[in-house]
């Protein structure tokens, strides 16, 4: 059971925990950080100063004083006007990273306010008893106010609930009540002391989980590339020349390295790559979407490093405000306002994130062109016999291209916009809540995009029989025949589609990347 400690939460934890079920609980040494700065916070709300978020308004009513005997009531207030989200909810799995996220944030101690939110938050985590949060209505400004909002409102008894796949009863999404989600959890409505609404909310734990799942799916869609853009290589009958490791020593991007080492040795010992080595080659140089797939997916993945990297960190950081910082006198305890909620670094990381895997997606749509044009690849036309009588293939080049085309308007930068809000006291604001939720389904079809030249490649394969492509390559094309019959003449093709993408999905495939670097 992983101890949440505030420090050294990794992508492989995040996925553990929301993805794979894995337990958690808060850490005693966090306990104690959380105890100490609480006293601070306590402090503060009894002397006769004003102390922004514990005895005054938020944003622009931050002059307005509020009377101790109204503490508590105030910070509930804070939840139910910022929960003003709307649009479809976010994901089960965007919505159990939020509550670990926002629970290691709080965990640090720099935010006063008592382990037992915390504890709460993560026992819905445990129950997979789950906030409905709508996806819309975070500019990123203090950060994702509005789903921050909504995540916390159950533990005071309000808003809506379901239940997870993983709770017990579930998986069921309707919503309930939150006070009947607690009596599943075993849990009571807390009331809230000084600053504990606003340490729930400030912060950038809805675009850093949505951000922090696309780090995952993109990664392994870099590799899921490199699969595919061999099976489709040895089909096009290709050349492997350019995969030698000698020209990528001289240009040394550690992406552009690995993904020419995986192509390498995807076609080692191929037959239909042995069929026309030497003077009997198809080409004198192959198209720039086989030949430069290590340097386009070998930037794609240098980039995914880099976001994964900033991800970390902001895993990892304190994004509330004002920020507590006691001391070993805790008399001494300072109380100081900053920035750290202000989510321009996943934003613009979500941004980049969705050019990355555009750049997959957009070099994959031109090889499963070049396989389904008969002037170029020698394969009968559209990778099917009887064409004419037969389409084949070309309407799924075709979904494909407009796949592509929706991703390069979802490359669209949101971090470059600014909408000022609350009086113009938030004057510059991050839109990165819209950076990841479009860095989202960039991803997502990439995938679907891959899935096509995945199965186009499949059928190239087959029309080259009785040779045979090397050993891990046959066995990818195994586990797509599992899954999707030869095409020998016309049917319906959406479901051999979705069953590609499911492929590239599930675990059946990951024997196969486990060998990719």
């Amino acid at each position: 059971m992983l101890e949440i400690t505030g420090h050294g939460l990794r992508l492989e934890d995040f996925a553990a925990i929301v993805r794979d079920g894995e337990g958690c609980r808060l850490g005693d040494d966090a306990r104690t950080a959380m105890e100490r700065a609480c006293r601070v916070i306590g402090r503060a709300a009894a002397g006769g100063g004003a102390v922004y978020g514990v005895n005054t308004g938020f944003g622009d009513l931050a002059r307005v004083r509020i009377p101790s005997e109204q503490l508590s009531s105030l910070q509930a207030r804070l939840l139910l006007s910022h929960a003003a989200g709307i649009g479809e909810a976010l994901p089960d799995e965007a919505i159990r990273g939020m509550l670990l996220l926002r629970s290691s944030t709080l965990a640090q101690g720099n935010s006063g306010i008592r382990p037992r939110v915390v504890e709460s938050l993560l026992t819905l985590l445990d129950k997979d008893i789950l906030p409905t949060v709508p996806s819309r209505g975070s500019v990123g400004a203090s950060g994702d106010l509005a789903p921050l909002s909504h995540l916390a409102l159950p533990i005071i008894g309000r808003g809506q609930v379901h239940l997870g796949e993983r709770a017990v009863g579930g998986p069921d999404s309707a919503p309930m009540p939150a006070s009947e989600g607690l009596r599943l959890a075993g849990l009571e409505p807390l009331d809230l002391g000084p600053k504990e609404g606003l340490a729930l909310i400030n912060g950038t734990q809805a675009m850093t989980s949505l951000l922090a799942l696309a780090v995952l799916d993109a990664r392994r869609l870099a590799r899921i590339a490199d699969l595919v853009g061999a099976l489709a290589t040895d089909a096009l009958r290709g050349t492997d020349s350019a995969f030698d490791a000698r020209i990528h020593a001289l240009r040394p991007h550690p992406g552009q390295g690995a993904s020419a080492g995986n192509l390498w040795r995807l076609l080692a010992g191929s037959e239909i790559r042995e069929s026309h080595r030497g003077e009997s080659d198809l080409r004198v140089q192959d198209p720039y979407s086989v030949r430069c797939m290590p340097q386009v997916h070998g930037a794609a993945r240098d980039l995914l490093a880099d976001i994964a990297a900033k991800v970390e960190i902001e895993m990892n950081s304190v994004t509330d405000n004002p920020l507590v910082f006691a001391a070993d006198d805790e008399a001494a305890g300072e109380i100081i306002s900053g920035g750290n909620f202000h989510g321009a670094p996943m934003a613009m990381a979500a941004d980049v994130l969705a050019m990355a895997v555009t750049e997959l997606a957009s070099i994959s749509e031109r090889r499963t062109e070049k396989l389904t044009n008969t002037a170029f690849s020698g394969l009968p036309p559209f990778l099917v016999r009887d064409a004419g009588l037969n389409s084949g293939f070309m309407i799924a080049q075709v979904t494909a291209a407009a796949l592509v085309s929706e991703n390069k308007t979802l490359c669209h930068p949101a971090s470059v916009d600014s909408i000022p809000t609350s009086a113009d006291k938030e004057d510059h604001v991050s839109m990165g809540m819209w950076a990841a939720l479009k860095a989202r389904q960039a991803v997502d079809n990439a995938r679907k995009v891959l899935a096509i030249e995945l199965v186009s490649a499949a059928q190239g394969i087959d029309l080259l029989r009785p040779l045979r492509s090397s050993e891990p390559l046959e066995s990818l094309h195994r586990l797509v025949r599992q899954r999707v019959e030869r095409w020998d003449e016309d049917r319906e093709m959406a479901p051999d589609l979705a069953a590609a993408e499911d492929l590239l999905r599930g675990p059946d495939l990951d024997p196969l990347l486990g060998d990719l670097a």
